[in-house]
């Protein structure tokens, strides 16, 4: 099968809306230059459309006219590169699948280590973020959760009690090797994310997780969040205010 056949062939099981990137059609680096040409001619027979330079989809035709991708698969595109997850979702848009906010933001932000990831789609702004680990696909939920913790003061409209309930749940939910790797991440996280990861740890009583947590601050440092300790009893052995 020559690289035109095989690349409609795969093409055709590609749902419509789907953004496809060559890594999608598994083509090797040495069939490029054929890949690229199918994939333009198929581009001006209409067949598939460009949403940006190697990225395509298929649009879907209905009464009202063209569908276009969902967003999620136009963000989930920005995520990936040769096949690996080098950005996550954070931000309100995040907090808000969280259940920690009621708001909805048209600015969506993208953290990754080493990328500034910028565009528009449609009327959406994807803005960059900073991630403090190197991102992959196996530890974005843990970042992602050490992302409410850094950003609890200031997720909009958030309960401080819905948003430790939250943290405690989440943390309970883990497995015991999964929190070892959460204190491991929180270590390269400002001093502010270790106080409140560590507050909520010895509340829950895993303190063979928060001690160590403990020796990363400075006694002398304090740390705003606005939780009360009828909220999070623990908040004064973290000089949590």
């Amino acid at each position: 099968m020559n690289t035109t056949t095989s690349i409609k062939y795969k093409v055709a099981g590609i749902e419509s809306g789907e953004v496809f990137t060559y890594d999608t059609l598994a083509i090797p680096k040495d069939k490029f230059s054929a890949a690229a040409k199918a994939l333009s001619r198929m581009v001006a027979d209409g067949v598939i459309k460009r949403f940006k330079n190697g990225k395509y989809y298929k649009p879907k035709q209905t009464v009202f006219g063209e569908i276009k991708p969902r967003e999620d698969a136009l963000i989930n595109s920005y995520l990936f590169e040769n096949n690996k997850q080098v950005a996550y979702i954070t931000g309100v848009r995040l907090y808000n699948q969280f259940g920690l906010t009621t708001q909805v933001s048209n600015v969506v932000k993208l953290a990754s280590k080493d990328k500034i990831i910028k565009a528009k789609i449609g009327s959406l702004v994807i803005k960059p973020a900073k991630s403090y680990v190197a991102v992959s696909k196996s530890n974005v939920r843990f970042l992602q959760l050490l992302d409410v913790f850094k950003d609890f003061k200031s997720i909009p409209d958030m309960n401080q009690e819905v948003g430790v309930t939250f943290l405690k749940e989440s943390i309970k939910k883990l497995s015991e090797a999964e929190r070892v790797k959460l204190v491991a991440f929180a270590k390269l996280y400002p001093p502010k994310v270790r106080a409140l990861l560590g507050s909520i740890l010895e509340v829950l009583c895993y303190d063979e997780l928060s001690k160590p947590l403990k020796q990363t601050l400075n006694s002398l440092s304090r740390f705003e969040f606005g939780i009360s300790e009828n909220t999070l009893p623990t908040i004064s052995n973290w000089n949590i205010f």
